[in-house]
């Protein structure tokens, strides 16, 4: 059963457009806004005129903690307002809570991405951090995705760039997904992984435009998440997006307590889970420096031994997930070989 977005805008100017979307798709006439302080500082004058000016009633709830329990007492905003639709207006982890949020009340989402740090914006997966862990949450895809890049242009060079580094890791995502199905049986879909190995390639193949942040470069990203995101409604799990690499980044945050962006972890780990398959490492770590992301542990932030630690305990995330890694992980030896051979460390 393939659950897919009704509709997809990508380009300039287009945050106008969501009164638009919403009486084309029959959204209804209420809608609540979940956003975060610094995004609805930004552009919160722009969405106010804009909704005003339409026939649409509407909140907005700003999340200053975008955490599990935060999300939860959302729902007393929305049994009191009662919205016909829910909109995520910020990045991921907004867009996440969003998400969330129209899983467990059954209100459909439209998702309107003010980064490109991740290819959450249009999957039917929300993960939220709380008690300690993140939890993963299987729910909707979003029933609209509207991406204005001019918006998504103005954010942080380094939160824009991290979108690369997500999509880098479909390479190593895929080779974990077939080998899951050739030693554990586990189902794969060779549409849907070639789908999220497209959006890999797009950044190898425009990694020109995507270093200099032009619009056409941001045009890239986008795309390319919100086709990675399309590859996991297709799929019906995570599997063509995310894992060894996505594994390594959650063992990361773990052991040095969130010490970057998502997309630039998952690249670092994509290096080296790349090197375990067997494929050219150089070559996405050469992509990966010329887009302007880390490619070390310390321009990631972190100590060598955080690496190597992080290398050893990531096959224990997700147990019901094969990975090149394992299922009894690799040795702290083997974990500082692979490290320096790839020259993560030095």
């Amino acid at each position: 059963m393939i659950d897919l977005p009704k509709k997809i805008v990508v380009g300039e100017n287009v945050v106008w457009q969501i009164p638009k979307v919403i009486q084309e798709l029959r959204l209804g006439k209420k809608v609540l806004i979940i956003t975060g302080p610094n995004v609805w500082g930004l552009i919160g004058g722009t969405v106010e005129e804009m909704m005003s000016s339409s026939n649409v009633s509407y909140e907005v709830s700003k999340v200053y903690k975008p955490t599990l329990s935060e999300a939860e007492s959302l729902h007393e905003t929305l049994n009191s307002f009662s919205p016909d639709l829910i909109i995520g207006l910020g990045g991921g982890k907004t867009i996440d809570i969003a998400k969330y949020l129209s899983a467990s009340s059954g209100i459909p989402f439209m998702s309107v991405p003010t980064t490109s740090s991740h290819d959450g914006i249009a999957s039917p997966f929300a993960s939220l951090r709380g008690g300690g862990k993140i939890t993963s949450v299987l729910a909707k895809p979003p029933v609209a995705v509207i991406a204005d890049l001019n918006i998504i242009t103005s954010a942080p060079s380094r939160v824009i760039k991290a979108g690369a580094g997500d999509l880098i890791a479909k390479f190593t995502a895929v080779l974990d997904w077939r080998l899951a199905h050739r030693l554990k049986g586990e189902y794969y879909g060779d549409y849907s992984a070639q789908l999220a190995l497209l959006s890999a390639k797009h950044v190898v193949n425009y990694s020109d435009l995507i270093s200099k942040l032009s619009i056409e470069g941001v045009r890239v990203i986008v795309e390319g998440l919100i086709s990675s995101s399309v590859a996991m409604c297709i799929a019906g799990s995570s599997r063509p997006a995310s894992g060894s690499e996505h594994l390594f980044s959650h063992a990361l945050d773990y052991v040095a307590n969130y010490p970057a962006l998502h997309g630039e972890q998952v690249g670092v780990g994509a290096i080296m889970m790349s090197y375990l398959h067997g494929i050219e490492w150089r070559k996405i770590k050469k992509v990966l420096k010329k887009v302007g992301l880390p490619t070390t542990a310390k321009e990631l932030g972190v100590r060598d031994v955080d690496i190597i630690n992080a290398l050893t305990i990531a096959h224990k995330i997700r147990t019901e997930r094969y990975t090149i890694l394992g299922e009894s992980g690799l040795t702290y030896e083997a974990a500082e070989k692979l490290a320096k051979e790839t020259e993560v460390i030095d």
